[in-house]
């Protein structure tokens, strides 16, 4: 490459970065819902694995926008990452009830269940939440799992109720339904 051609690739570049931070200045204080930046921080904390804080981001948001049910979702991941599976239960529960068209609140109740050894459940769940969305067949994209160095791609609940589904087939004296070193591996499914 030229050093002119170069120095002009790097000035569109320089370009470009400036608009979009001037984007992000511009729109950076409007929220699109109340409560929208302290959902974006509980979900930051939640990836990060501040649970405690996510939890009170998630909490004050359903103070500031009950109607705003995603954050209850949250919530239950919350629970659900710190193994109170109790209070998941009690979230995702009222959430399948109460949107039953939310396919993230089936898909995590579906881990819920397997969690707990509910498998049968687990598979009910994962079908309900892939008939709604089929795209969560994918599990995380190529740039979240560059975003968050993970090498190798993610069991997602497909694959996940495809295993379950293979195993039911077996007598029960052979079936493997549990491996807890991979088991714990599989992602969680956030709301919009």
């Amino acid at each position: 490459m030229r050093p002119k051609d170069l120095r002009n690739l790097l000035l569109g570049l320089a370009f470009v970065g400036l608009l979009a931070l001037g984007f992000q200045y511009i729109t950076a204080d409007r929220e699109e819902f109340p409560g929208e930046m302290l959902y974006r921080e509980g979900n930051y904390r939640l990836e990060h694995g501040e649970y405690e804080r996510a939890l009170q981001c998630f909490k004050e948001v359903q103070k500031i926008n009950p109607s705003y049910y995603p954050a209850r979702l949250g919530e239950a991941l919350v629970y659900l990452q710190t193994k109170r599976y109790q209070e998941a239960r009690r979230v995702l529960d009222r959430l399948v009830k109460e949107h039953p068209d939310f396919a993230e609140a089936w898909a995590n109740r579906g881990i819920l269940n397997d969690r707990e050894g509910r498998y049968e459940e687990a598979i009910r769940d994962y079908q309900k939440a892939l008939k709604l969305k089929p795209s969560l067949a994918k599990g995380p994209g190529f740039f979240y799992r560059l975003l968050y160095n993970i090498k190798e791609k993610p069991a997602t609940i497909a694959d996940r109720m495809k295993y379950l589904q293979e195993q039911f087939k077996k007598p029960p004296q052979e079936r493997l339904l549990r491996v807890p070193e991979i088991d714990e591996k599989q992602p969680i499914l956030k709301g919009s």
